[in-house]
């Protein structure tokens, strides 16, 4: 089924002044938590019903491939084409015109893949993917915010040996991942951490991490390199006074439990929109704060693809498009 949607534009206040954000495909979408775009220019997008959706580049809209989940999070472009997807509940899907073919559900130790959250492929058909929660699972995502433990995973899946294997463990809900522009390292997001670490791939330092960037102004969620060896980081407003005091309460861990719904009060998960570039040394380049959340919230990827950033959110039915450096008319 293709649907044509015509493209709205808003203002967003972010703190770099007034940005015109673009909706796209506003109505057709639900909850758009990752957002790519292929060699050909076409966007994918996986939705909360199970569908994976498409745009071509005359801006019309498909229902593409459905898949029978509800857990649909990371996804990734292939160099064979098509897409790999993490299933929360199923684990690592690849997804062609063919169908959808399970790679990945168990690791090398006989494990079951839990909560894959992110994915990306190196050159070499290498998968790097992320799993958020070995404990908890994505309906269940707050359990992992109150117990406040590291129960994530940083793993690989070897194509030539259709193994996964185990890189990192015990991290705090490992989230996005993204390979630097000579794939000699990646950068994984740890959200309730507030940090992105550094695993190196090759060289002297092989196999060893280090801190990318800590102390970020918001959980980080998803990361995407961009075209300049910089990285673009959805942040989630999980740092507050309020998140603080349920870790510090008994009773309010057991109410947050009891009605996980307290938990986006208590962190203001969904009020704000925050995304920042960080240049390849760790520093923060630029930042865009929609501090209100009044065109977006709960932004959780940023992917830049000529001179625009395409924003995915848990909280929309639209992706946001907005032109990084716009020319004064």
């Amino acid at each position: 089924m293709n649907s044509s949607r015509g493209e709205q534009r808003y203002v967003a206040q972010f703190t770099t002044g007034n940005i015109e954000v673009t909706k796209l495909g506003e109505g057709f979408l639900d909850g758009p938590e990752d957002v790519v775009v292929d060699t050909d220019g076409i966007l994918y997008t996986a939705v909360r019903d199970g569908w994976i959706k498409r745009m071509h580049k005359n801006g019309s809209w498909e229902n593409w491939k459905k898949i029978d989940s509800d857990g649909l999070l990371g996804i990734a472009t292939s160099k064979e084409g098509g897409l790999i997807v993490c299933d929360a509940e199923k684990g690592l899907l690849k997804v062609s015109e063919d169908g959808v073919v399970v790679l990945a559900t168990h690791i090398n130790d006989g494990s079951k893949i839990r909560f894959a959250d992110e994915v990306i492929e190196s050159s070499d058909g290498s998968l790097y993917f992320t799993v958020a929660s070995t404990k908890f699972g994505f309906h269940d995502w707050y359990l992992d915010v109150l117990e406040a433990k590291p129960h994530g995973q940083l793993l690989k899946y070897d194509p030539s040996l259709n193994e996964t294997s185990i890189l990192l463990d015990g991290l705090c809900f490992s989230n996005g991942v993204a390979l630097s522009r000579e794939e000699d390292y990646l950068v994984f997001c740890e959200t309730w951490k507030y940090r992105c670490q550094k695993y190196w791939l090759k060289g002297t330092d092989k196999g060893k991490t280090e801190i990318f960037i800590d102390n970020l102004p918001g959980g980080p969620d998803n990361i995407y390199l961009a075209p300049d060896g910089s990285f673009w980081i959805a942040l989630l407003q999980v740092a507050s006074n309020g998140l603080e005091f349920v870790h510090r309460s008994k009773l309010s861990k057991h109410l947050v439990a009891s009605f996980p719904k307290l938990v986006n009060l208590a962190s203001g998960v969904k009020r704000k929109a925050t995304v920042v570039n960080v240049a390849a040394d760790g520093k923060i380049k630029r930042k865009f704060d929609d501090p209100d959340g009044k065109v977006m919230s709960f932004v959780t990827t940023a992917f830049e693809i000529e001179d625009h950033l395409y924003l995915g959110s848990l909280n929309t039915n639209f992706i946001g498009k907005l032109q990084l450096n716009p020319t004064n008319s």
